[in-house]
């Protein structure tokens, strides 16, 4: 009755002529009327929508999406909150055909109708499978599935690292096929939670642990079967990356024998349960001892035989040759140091005859420039009274004594006349 208090005053003051003036709204009044109808209308109000979704924008600033829902003849304009778009587990894209919960508003400040999404599935495909079929396709993409890239799990591993629950199937799986397979191997347990939100997350971080820990030589990472959603944690691209950063080879052991997740694909190996795993893993110790002793067994053989090719080959050495008759080769040697002897002392005359004619030759060379040979062909040497050689008439005076040297004997002459 109170709103229409201001019509029945101008009733009475134009004598009860009736007389209908329409009310003029602002623009935030009118905006906010259509609003509260939305809201009011309970059937607007926590609603499916089925649509395609075009001109989708992911504001990574803010973590909200914002897109329009359409058909063949409308458009609606949409968003999705961050803390909604976080539970979503698939990727949309342009032309994905979804169906969407949320509510009718109006978004007073451009006065337009808007719907904001709680909730977002893909039509006629389930959300998870969506999201498993879009992570496995970017993953196979960067060739993280590629066979070259997977490591070869050792032979004869030292020590098991594990990834899995404390608490579940798993780990009493893969303990007790260890205990029967090789009750002496040692293990190491990096606990995580295998389901839930922060299963993803611990699993990533339990395997980076094991890889800085560094002293294992495989990894086992995995859980007991479940649902889909019990399994997700496992096609996770954070847990997915951390198996593809593993220097240490991984072996993915997820579920049952039909549970495909995306950690088997980039895992090294894959194993369909866990127990599979173990044994996968860890070898029979009965068989390493059987093939130990087979290999000394075999070892043993091998060199009994190789000294017997030995003996037979130094016995036939010692029916040959020098060890026959020890004492040849000192015989032999005799005999060769005799005709080196021989060969000595025929050369030592031969150098020795040789040098004597050369001397001889030398001999008569000098006989031939030597003076007392040319005194001998009657030529003389003639020395002053001091002892010189006398060259020329000059160097005596008269009367003065002079020495004659002959080829035979000498004389001493007085001059008595110079020409």
């Amino acid at each position: 009755m109170r709103n229409y208090f201001p019509y029945l005053l101008f009733f009475v003051m134009i004598g009860f002529e009736v007389k209908f003036v329409p009310k003029i709204w602002t623009v935030s009044e009118l905006v906010g009327q259509i609003g509260q109808v939305l809201q009011d209308r309970a059937d607007l109000q926590n609603c499916w929508i089925s649509g395609e979704l075009s001109n989708f924008k992911n504001h990574r600033a803010s973590g909200h999406w914002y897109f329009t829902l359409k058909d063949e003849s409308s458009s609606l304009k949409s968003v999705m909150f961050k803390s909604r778009s976080e539970r979503v587990r698939f990727v949309p894209t342009d032309g994905l055909k979804v169906m969407i919960r949320g509510n009718i508003r109006m978004y007073e400040r451009e006065g337009t109708i808007q719907f904001y999404a709680e909730e977002m599935e893909p039509s006629g495909l389930g959300q998870l499978y969506l999201a498993f079929e879009q992570l496995k396709k970017k993953l196979a993409g960067e060739g993280l599935f590629d066979p070259e890239r997977k490591k070869e799990i050792p032979r004869y591993p030292r020590r098991i690292g594990i990834v899995t629950s404390p608490t579940g199937a798993a780990i009493q799986d893969i303990i007790n096929i260890m205990g029967r397979r090789h009750p002496g191997m040692s293990w190491v347990l990096a606990p995580a939670a295998v389901q839930g939100e922060a299963a993803p997350r611990e699993v990533a971080q339990a395997i980076a642990r094991l890889n800085r820990y560094g002293d294992v030589d495989v990894i086992i990472v995995g859980r007991g079967g479940g649902s889909l959603e019990e399994l997700w944690a496992f096609n996770t691209e954070v847990v997915a990356r951390a198996i593809a950063a593993s220097v240490i080879p991984v072996i993915s052991a997820v579920g049952h024998e039909t549970d495909v997740t995306i950690s088997d694909y980039i895992a090294d190996l894959r194993a369909p349960t866990p127990s599979a795993a173990a044994e996968l893993a860890v070898p029979v110790l009965l068989d390493l001892q059987s093939q130990v002793a087979q290999l000394r067994m075999r070892l043993q053989g091998a060199m009994v035989a190789l000294i017997e090719r030995k003996r037979q080959s130094l016995a036939g050495i010692a029916q040959k040759g020098p060890l026959k008759d020890p004492f040849w080769r000192i015989d032999q040697n005799r005999q060769r140091l005799d005709n080196l002897q021989i060969r000595l002392q025929e050369g030592m005359t031969r150098f020795i005859i040789d040098k004597n004619g050369i001397l001889n030759l030398l001999v008569a060379k000098l006989d031939l420039l030597s003076p007392l040979a040319i005194l001998g062909r009657g030529y003389s040497l003639t020395y002053g009274a001091e002892g010189t050689l006398l060259r020329s008439a000059s160097q005596v005076r008269l009367d003065e004594q002079v020495q004659i040297r002959l080829g035979e004997g000498s004389l001493r002459c007085q001059v008595l006349e110079k020409g």
